[in-house]
């Protein structure tokens, strides 16, 4: 087997074809996405990706581009929210748009021959027992209801359980916190579905997090991007990002105007330990990540700090 550093220094050209569209009867319209995949390889796992508030199919280049490049293959959704579709909050869906998000990511997953079909020479190609999801802020939460998280009413009761067991890991970049008392007057009256529970976010998960990130939605500081690793149960891991703010020093695109903390080494190396960390938790007797923590850990001026449990 080659070492860690060994494969991601050699990335293989990637395929992206978009849009695809996915029958969603019931949703208003089809749901499209992106599929990107490795030109070459075989028994590919899969990472289903959530945007953020208003992105689309088209976001996330960065981190899409190393993935696929480096043996996943990465299905991205246009939720919604996004700006390319403009619904707007009169529309009857609007309530209930972080539920769809959720549905939209669980589709996928149920058409991934629909997806395999999509991209010419990607058929036989996948392993559908290896599925992973990620997303970043709104597309956090999104992907942590898959993994066990849930939305809790006012009173504190645990809503709808929408996990998914064909879910074996997930990536959260800069996931919202819990609800309640910590939001502030205008996000818990606009956004009442960001009150998450994680005690029964139990699939493994890596947990992304700046600790310059400071939210208008919430009262609190940057430890509530945090939430999702201290208050859930099972194996995580916490990646905390010295000096990085909502958009992780630029995830979100190669030239986006939303980052405000522009850091092309920190984007280096979220995508080094993203990959890592699913690598080796959809294939637990790869090294990748304890390779790649042991380097962050040996670092004489590390970009961050990576705590597990």
């Amino acid at each position: 087997m080659r070492r860690p550093d060994e494969v991601v220094s050699t990335p293989v050209p990637v395929i992206s074809v978009r849009p695809v569209v996915l029958p969603a009867p019931g949703r208003g319209e089809d749901l499209r996405v992106r599929v990107s995949a490795p030109a070459t390889g075989d028994e590919l796992p899969v990472i289903v990706f959530s945007h953020g508030f208003g992105g689309s199919l088209d976001g996330y280049a960065p981190l899409v581009d190393f993935w696929a490049a480096r043996g996943f293959v990465v299905v991205q959704p246009t939720h919604l929210d996004s700006r390319t579709l403009n619904v707007t909050p009169d529309d009857p869906r609007y309530p209930e748009i972080w539920r769809i998000r959720v549905e939209d990511l669980t589709r996928i997953v149920d058409r991934l021959d629909l997806v395999e079909a999509s991209l010419p020479g990607l058929a036989g190609r996948l392993d559908r027992s290896r599925v992973a999801v990620a997303g970043h802020s709104w597309g956090a939460q999104t992907a942590s209801m898959l993994l066990g998280a849930r939305v809790l009413d006012a009173e504190g009761v645990p809503g709808e359980d929408m996990s998914d067991p064909r879910i074996r890991a997930g990536v959260l970049l800069a996931v919202p916190g819990t609800g309640g008392a910590d939001l502030t007057p205008f996000a818990a009256e606009h956004f009442p579905f960001m009150s998450p529970g994680f005690a029964g976010m139990t699939t493994s998960a890596l947990i992304v997090a700046g600790d310059k990130d400071q939210s208008a939605l919430s009262v609190r500081g940057p430890e509530w991007f945090t939430d999702a690793y201290l208050l859930s149960s099972g194996t995580k891991s916490l990646l905390t990002l010295f000096g990085a703010e909502h958009s992780l020093g630029g995830i979100s695109g190669y030239a986006s105007t939303e980052t405000t903390d522009e850091s092309p080494e920190r984007v280096a190396l979220i995508q080094r330990l993203t990959w890592a960390y699913l690598r080796s938790a959809l294939h637990p007797a790869d090294p990748s990540w304890s390779a790649a923590s042991a380097e962050l850990a040996e670092s004489a001026d590390p970009l961050g700090r990576i705590d597990s449990k």
